[in-house]
Order: C-alpha cells, then sequence, then structure tokens
C-alpha cells in the first residue's frame, strides 16, 4: 500500500458490483461468484467449482472523482505439472466507457494441476495490490473488469475520493450461459472474451455464465438463469457434452428441453437464444470424450484430441452436427407455441472458412484474435436488425 493519498477505503459490497450472482465473505474480503450459494452445494466437481469462481465477466463498478485507486486481491493462479508458467490474469480499467489501462497481480495462491491424473494441489499466497493513477478529478464512473480466468478474492478497496454505485443507465441486461469459449478461453481479457465484445458494441450489460467445462444443461444452472433477472437471455450448447460423453442422443432431446422449461418458469417472455456449437473438425463426425495431446506440453502447447469412435453415433453418441440437427429441431418445435425463442447457428459464427483463416490453436478453443470476431459477428446477428435481441 502505498502512503502519497489521503486514502478512503470502501468496503465492497454487491451493490459495487456487475456481473457476479453471489459474493461469499472470506476471512480477508469477499469472493465473487458467478453461480449462487445453492447452486454450488450441489456442484459435483472440483472443474466447474474452478469456472464459476473466476469472475469472467465481473466488474467492479462506481461513481467517483478519485484521481487514483488501490485494490488489494487475492489471485488464484493456475500452472499445470510439465507446463510453463501461464500468464498472470489481466485486470482491465475502463473509465466512462473507454479503456484506461491493464494490469496484473504477481503472486497469491497457486493451483498445479496434472493433466495425466486430474490431481490438483494448492499452495497458499499473499495479497497483491493494483493501482490505477492519473485520473481527472471530474465525476466519472469507472470500470475494474477482474481476470476472466482467474480466481479472484476481493480484500480491500482504496480511493482518494469517496466512491458510490454508479446509476443504473437503463441499459438492458443480458444473461448468457455456455462453456469455456464463453467463458473466455485465450482471449487477451476481460473486456476481449467474445461475450464481453459483443455486450460492448450491443450496449448491454453482460452477465457471463460461460462455465469452462461445465455447459452441460446441469438443472442448478437452469435454476440460477430462472432466477436471474434479465431482459435478454442466450444458452450456447454443444460442445461440452461431446467433450465429456456426458450423454447419448435419447437423454439429450428431453435435457435440452427441460434446461429450456426451467429459465421459462422465470422468463416466460424474455428473448431467448439458443446457440448450437461452433464449427471444430475433431468433433463434428467424431464423437467424445475430448482427451489431452500431452506431446508438446514441455514447449507449452497443449492440444486436444477426439477419443471416441465415429461408428458410435449408431448407438446415439453425439458429435457437433448431431447436436445441431437435434437443437435446430427442438428451438422449431418449441417455437410454435414460443415466439421468443431462437436459434442460431454456431457455425455462423465461426465457420469452415473462419478455421482455414484462424485455425483453433489447440483444436479446441479460439484465440484473441477469434473471440473478437465471434463477438462482432454475434452483435450483429443477434442485436440487430431481425436478430433476437433488436
Amino acid at each position: 500500500m502505498t502512503t502519497d493519498h489521503d486514502w478512503i477505503t470502501t468496503p465492497i459490497t454487491a451493490d459495487l458490483l456487475r456481473g457476479a450472482l453471489d459474493l461469499e465473505p472470506t476471512e480477508r474480503g469477499v469472493l465473487p461468484h458467478r453461480l449462487p450459494a445453492r447452486a454450488r452445494r450441489q456442484i459435483p466437481d472440483g472443474q466447474l467449482a474452478m469456472a464459476e469462481a473466476q469472475p469472467s465477466g465481473v466488474r467492479l463498478v462506481f461513481r467517483t472523482r478519485a484521481t487514483a485507486v488501490e485494490l488489494d486481491t487475492l489471485p488464484t493462479k493456475l500452472a499445470y505439472v510439465g507446463a510453463p508458467p501461464r500468464p498472470d490474469g489481466v485486470y482491465e480499467w475502463v473509465v466512462d466507457g473507454r479503456p484506461a489501462g491493464r494490469a496484473s497481480v504477481i503472486g497469491g495462491n497457486a493451483m498445479t494441476i496434472d493433466m495425466a491424473t486430474g490431481a490438483a494441489s494448492t499452495r497458499p499466497g499473499a495479497v497483491g495490490t493494483l493501482r490505477f493513477g492519473g485520473m481527472s478529478d471530474g465525476v466519472k464512473d469507472v470500470e475494474i473488469w477482474l481476470p476472466h480466468n482467474e480466481t479472484t478474492e476481493l480484500v480491500a478497496l482504496r480511493t482518494d475520493a469517496p466512491v458510490e454505485p454508479a446509476p443504473d443507465r437503463g441499459r438492458k441486461v443480458w444473461l448468457h450461459h455456455g462453456s469455456s469459449i464463453s467463458h473466455g478461453s485465450d482471449a487477451a481479457g476481460p473486456t476481449s472474451t467474445w461475450p464481453a465484445l459483443a455486450a460492448s458494441l450491443a450496449g448491454v450489460e453482460l452477465i457471463n455464465l460461460g462455465l469452462s467445462g461445465s455447459a452441460l444443461l446441469d438443472p442448478f444452472t437452469a435454476r440460477a438463469m430462472r432466477d436471474t433477472a434479465a431482459d435478454l437471455i442466450s444458452v450456447k450448447i454443444g460442445i461440452n457434452l461431446v467433450n465429456t460423453d456426458a450423454m447419448r442422443l435419447r437423454a439429450f432431446g428431453p435435457a435440452v428441453h427441460g434446461f429450456l422449461d426451467t429459465v421459462r418458469d422465470g422468463h416466460p417472455t424474455t428473448p431467448l437464444l439458443v446457440v448450437s456449437p461452433l464449427l471444430c473438425p475433431i468433433h463434428e463426425d467424431t464423437p467424445g470424450p475430448t482427451a489431452p495431446d500431452l506431446s508438446d506440453l514441455g514447449a507449452g502447447r497443449l492440444r486436444f484430441l477426439a477419443a471416441g469412435d465415429p461408428a458410435e453415433r449408431a448407438s446415439g453418441k453425439l458429435t457437433l452436427r448431431v447436436i445441431r440437427d437435434e437443437l435446430a429441431r427442438i428451438v422449431e418445435q418449441r417455437a410454435a407455441e414460443d415466439p421468443n425463442l431462437h436459434h442460431l447457428d454456431g457455425r455462423d459464427l465461426y465457420g469452415e472458412a473462419d478455421f482455414a483463416e484462424l485455425p483453433l490453436p489447440d483444436r479446441l478453443h479460439p484465440d484473441a484474435a477469434t473471440h473478437r470476431r465471434i463477438g462482432e459477428r454475434f452483435a450483429k446477428l443477434a442485436f440487430t436488425a431481425q436478430g433476437a435481441f433488436a
């Protein structure tokens, strides 16, 4: 902590946060969550517990005359056995809607994962401090976007002038659920995930329930969406069901219906957009599970393989083509009684021509440039002209 300002410490409360569904008190401060406590009690594995605690789309938002801000945080950084260190998570701050800088917190807790066995261990670390300075002393709205891929415990917020919650601008709230691609995968930063980019272009407030590895039609996620106030809703379904080989076609259709039914219980007429999978050549016609290819891990390159057998499609194993066809059929069937239900083919966001130009580096996730393309396309296809959210 620096001492060249008369700092005011402001408690970090829910009214200063957007994009989080819950705020858990901790020994040091508070931990934002993207699933509510009831849902977290039903989480079946560590992957989802880690994903929902990574604050993709979560940001501190306040109005102030402050010229400098300090934020103490305790991040939890990921490392993989046999791989080079991952880059530190990025915090980005935005002043009156304009990007104003980015920074990282060094240190923090360290979680090490063995991709071969799935074993994980955590080493505790120290709190770090971010400082954002050089702002004018006029009244302004400040946003601090938390790292989309790094669990972030918020310890203290200090400013050299009082802060108050930013006023409601009357913008629509867009609630989105999807996989690691929606979570942010290899985006350049928290404002550069494709949902964050699309929300910025469309002028809406984002609640991002992109959950890495965990878009599995879980009932507790559907109930969280049911109970969350939103003006626009989208669900991107498919890739994680293939990755995990979680179900067969017989179970998939009813599970989709059940998920949508639950969302509709809380949002009976809200525009609801069902998005099918982006192009992913390894799983277009080959079922899951997806397996890590560790051959180049020591050089920092993790890739993925489709470990299923295409012949098993006949017994109901899911591929991306099968899922797209089934989602289109389900939405068409339901839309006869639900005029606010819409469908978007994920290949319109990222298809064969895009793959030829911008291939998936690990065969599964888009890179930063592709996140931008997907976000721009979603904004155009969903929020303009005849789009579901127009």
